[in-house]
């Protein structure tokens, strides 16, 4: 059985670790016959009205239960982990669903509205009424992030993994046959749609993120000679403090605002 586990808000601007970090830390506390198959970093509207930490971004721990018994377990150690690794001043949520819950559509729903408008906790409550959904401090604004995060990686079709098969231990250039050992697709973006081939190498420029798409990773590359590709995006060269935008995010496609504070809207 097949659960997410939406997390979100659990840090502050001057915080040495993001949600990202948390989500992936989490593997570490599974209970036993529970295993990680991924973690997704999931982009929300930015909108000068919502107030976040950087980049108004989720994360959705994506894990593979041997027995439905162990969905309760699985909740207990979420809880305990994002109360016990969240930065104070930060507003955690947590939104826990399982692959079949009959509802998991209104959380899709839901995670793709958090990407075009401004969303309320009570939105956020209806979206996750039959799965769990709890705050753990601040604002409770936590919420709407965590049930977004699993809701747009339950949907398949947006994201990119921060976590997979041990990918952040890829080197500079990795031929394509081991990435699809990893179970990673790699598609070309050319427009001649070559197929790249087995032997062939990708430049990943030390930072490999493949997309969430049709429910599985896939790496997007382009041509840059013969038998040789580059993966697109790259990592962020600096953060900028609140306030500032950098061209760096602009052209990311994320700009920073400073926060705002409000009760009622999506993080």
């Amino acid at each position: 059985m097949r659960v997410y586990i939406g997390f979100d808000d659990t840090d502050t601007y001057d915080a040495g670790r993001g949600t990202g970090k948390l989500a992936r830390l989490f593997e570490s506390r599974l209970p036993e016959g529970c295993s990680l198959w991924g973690v997704v970093r999931e982009q929300l509207l930015i909108h000068e009205k919502i107030p976040y930490t950087s980049h108004n971004s989720a994360a959705c721990v994506i894990v593979d239960l041997a027995d439905s018994s162990l969905l309760d377990p699985l909740v207990v150690k979420a809880v305990e982990h994002i109360e016990s690794l969240s930065f104070k001043g930060s507003d955690p949520g947590l939104c826990v669903a399982r692959q079949d819950d009959p509802s998991l559509h209104q959380l899709v729903t839901f995670g793709q509205r958090c990407t075009r408008v401004i969303v309320t906790q009570r939105e956020a409550l209806q979206a996750a009424s039959n799965v769990h959904l709890s705050a753990h401090g601040g604002t409770n604004d936590g919420i709407i992030g965590a049930a977004a995060a699993v809701g747009l990686t339950a949907y398949g079709w947006a994201g990119r993994f921060i976590e997979f098969g041990g990918l952040r231990h890829v080197q500079d250039v990795v031929r394509i046959s081991d990435l699809e050992r990893m179970n990673i697709l790699v598609v070309s973006i050319d427009r001649n749609a070559k197929v790249p081939a087995p032997e062939d190498l990708v430049y990943t420029k030390r930072w490999l993120r493949p997309l969430l798409l049709a429910g599985r990773p896939v790496l997007i590359v382009r041509p840059t000679d013969n038998g040789s590709w580059e993966s697109l995006g790259e990592k962020r060269s600096h953060k900028s403090s609140p306030g500032e935008v950098v061209n760096s995010s602009i052209q990311n496609g994320d700009i920073m605002y400073p926060p705002v504070a409000s009760d009622d809207i999506a993080l």
